[in-house]
Order: structure tokens, then sequence, then C-alpha cells
């Protein structure tokens, strides 16, 4: 396999397959892809070109990249090393690489509903920064009845993944008869309802182009509206922001909750906020594309990785474009989640009142929900904090929109 020349608006570039591009190893030369016979910078000299990147080019269907002529008495050098692994990067590490498939391989749940006097049939474990204990061993042949209450117990409450139909029907159980669990909550059924909606999201997320999940996250949101607009206090038992750990599911399920909160606080009507709720719950579909390993990387994304996880957006719109049932409206809180007043957001860059109501509305639940979720590398802030730091992010988010936030938020503490 050799490489070739081309020559784009006046420049001289050389081709590089993607299959040639050497995992490990760090980039020596700034290369380039092709878009509309137009050359746009990928990945700068001295970045680390990772497996993952290689495959998402591959998914997006990009064979070859570009380098300029000037650097190609590098190529071939380059071509020819060998792979080597990249010692400095965290997701390396043995710890990292346990902990990760430990996080892949389980579902958290809401201690909660794990009540007293309850018999579970799934075994229970903590997952509490990079080490997983078992808390509870049972199963369908096993059962366990919960002794004493887990609200103490350190880090996330999880269960196996093949195990989350047993927690679905648990938690039916609870609604139908209450009385078998002593000292029942009275927001057990909000609870109840959150934990059913993320677990929509993570039949979602594992096979995105699922039209019957997309209509059960219909469904979903009609459900929220229903209870928020019956209690105007369901939204503080709806969330969930004591996680020890970020879980794209559960914090897709906040920015709705949160989102929905917010267009009723600004009077949108009920057919908006439910457009609202659904682009919001569906806002980070697009990361069902990027590889586990990058999403929960502990520690700072190097400019790679960067660029794969805000391809996010781009992907979520692939994905859903073709559901008839996603308005544009719905599609504006997924494309513009990430947009800022200022024009620094991505991926377009938007100004201003180029950013839609839905747009902004996401953008302020994305990031508070964010900045209140604890990660085993990064302690959450608290909900005052998170607001301040919004606040003080002068010109990237709407200030009408922010006051109606917090007052919206004054309860929690």
């Amino acid at each position: 396999m050799s490489t070739k020349h081309a020559h784009i608006g006046g420049e001289s570039h050389q081709s590089i397959p993607v299959e040639m591009l050497v995992v490990g190893e760090r980039l020596p030369f700034d290369l380039y892809v092709k878009e509309r016979g137009v050359l746009r910078p990928l990945f700068k000299h001295g970045m680390v070109f990772t497996n993952m990147a290689k495959e998402i080019l591959q998914e997006r269907g990009i064979s070859e990249t570009f380098v300029e002529s000037a650097s190609s008495s590098l190529i071939d050098s380059y071509i020819s090393k060998s792979k080597q692994e990249d010692d400095t990067t965290i997701d390396k590490s043995p710890v990292f690489r346990k902990y990760s498939f430990h996080k892949d391989q389980h579902y958290q749940i809401d201690r909660k509903l794990i009540l007293p006097g309850t018999k579970v049939s799934f075994s229970i474990y903590s997952l509490d920064k990079f080490d997983l204990s078992q808390i509870i061993e049972a199963d369908l042949d096993s059962p366990a009845v919960v002794e004493s209450a887990l609200t103490d117990l350190p880090g996330d409450l999880v269960i196996n993944k093949s195990q989350i139909h047993l927690y679905n029907e648990y938690i039916s159980s609870l609604l139908r008869h209450p009385e078998s669990a002593k000292n029942m909550p009275r927001s057990v059924k909000p609870v109840a309802m959150r934990e059913k909606s993320k677990m929509v999201i993570k039949d979602l997320l594992d096979d995105p182009r699922s039209g019957d999940t997309i209509k059960k996250s219909e469904d979903v949101v009609t459900n929220l509206v229903d209870c928020m607009l019956e209690n105007n206090d369901a939204i503080y038992d709806l969330l969930s922001l004591s996680n020890y750990d970020y879980y794209t599911y559960t914090h897709s399920v906040n920015v709705a909750v949160l989102s929905l909160g917010l267009g009723n606080a600004v009077n949108m009507s009920r057919a908006e906020i439910e457009e609202l709720g659904l682009g919001a719950l569906l806002h980070d579909i697009g990361k069902s594309a990027i590889s586990q390993e990058i999403l929960n990387k502990q520690g700072k994304l190097d400019d790679i990785e960067y660029r794969i996880i805000q391809n996010h957006v781009i992907e979520g719109q692939n994905l859903l474009k073709f559901h008839k049932n996603i308005s544009d409206n719905s599609m504006t809180s997924l494309m513009q989640h990430h947009e800022k007043l200022t024009g620094k957001g991505y991926p377009f860059n938007l100004i201003g009142k180029d950013i839609k109501i839905n747009g902004r509305i996401t953008a302020i639940a994305d990031c508070y929900d964010a900045l209140t979720t604890n990660r085993p590398y990064k302690q959450a802030v608290s909900p005052f904090n998170a607001l301040s730091i919004i606040a003080k992010e002068t010109g990237n988010y709407d200030p009408e929109l922010l006051r109606a936030f917090i007052k919206m938020l004054g309860k929690i503490k």
C-alpha cells in the first residue's frame, strides 16, 4: 500500500489511507480530511492516534487522510514504526481498564427504591470510584430480603446489566404492592418513573436506530410532563443528583427533567414543553457511537478524544434525522445544546439569536447536571456553586432563562 499526491486549493498534499495510520503513535505532522473537495484540519501534530479515532473515521466512511507535502519526509519513517503502547495515556492503565469494564457491564440503580423488607432477585454491588464490591447476592432461584437501608453505602449502587429486567419487575411490584415495603416513602412514584425512564434511554443507547424505543421515549416525556404538571414539586424527586459517577442514561433523564421544568417555568405550551423534553431526553444519543474508553476516561481528554466527543452532536443528528416523529423543535435541543451565545460553542459556532430557545434551555440543563455529578476523579460541585459557575460565564447562557432556572431550583440545597 502506498501514498499518493493531491492538489487541493492550490496546495500540494500527500494522502495516507486510514489503514496506514499507526495506532498508539504520535503524529509527526498535521492531519487533514477532505470534505466536499475542501481540506479541513482533523488532528494536530503531536497527538496520539488512538484505536477509537481510527474506528470512528472508518464508521464515518473516511478512508483517506492528507498531510502537507512539505512533511512528506516524515511519512515513511512514521509508517514504518511498529505499534507501541503510549504509557502516558491514562486509559492504558490496568486500573482504568478494569474500572471501564465494570462500568460497562453494570447498570446504576437508585438506592431510594432498595427498601428494607423488600425481596430482590438481582445481586447488588457498590461501585465506589474504581472498586466494585458485592452488597447483596441474589437471583431468580435464590432471592434475598433487603435487611437494612443502603443509604449510607459509598459509591453508586449497580447491578449486572443482564438483570435490568429483574430490577424493572421489582419496581413494578413496589408500585403494585406498596404494603410489601416498610416505610414506603411518598416519593417512590416519581423515583420509580425516573428509573423506568433511565431504562428506556439505556435501551436506546444500546440500539439507537430502534423506532420502538424512540416511541417509548415519547411516552417517557408524556409521563414526566403529566407528573410535573400534577405536582410542581415532583421535579425534585424526578432528579437524580447524588450519583458518584457519570452515566449517560441518568444524565439524559436529568437534563430532560430540568428542561421540562424550565420550559414550564417560562410558560411554554404543553405541546412546546413535550417537544423540548423529547429533544433534551435524546440530546446525547450520539454518544452511542463513541467508545466507552473515551466516555469513561478519568481525566482530561486529549485533542483527539475531545474532537471525537464533540462529534456526538452530529452523530445524534444522523441517528434521528430519519425518524418522522422527531420534530425540528426537538432536534434543536440535540443540535444546539453545546452552542453558546458568544459563538464559542460547537458544532456550528452559532451566535446569539441563531440559538433557539430549546437549544438555550437544554444548554443550561446539560451544563448544570454535568457540574453537579460526581466523578471518580472530580468531586461534584453544589447546586449553588454550579449555578454560580454558569452565571459567571458571561454571555454564554441566556440570562433571562438562567434567572428562571435559579428560581426553579430554589428548593434544592
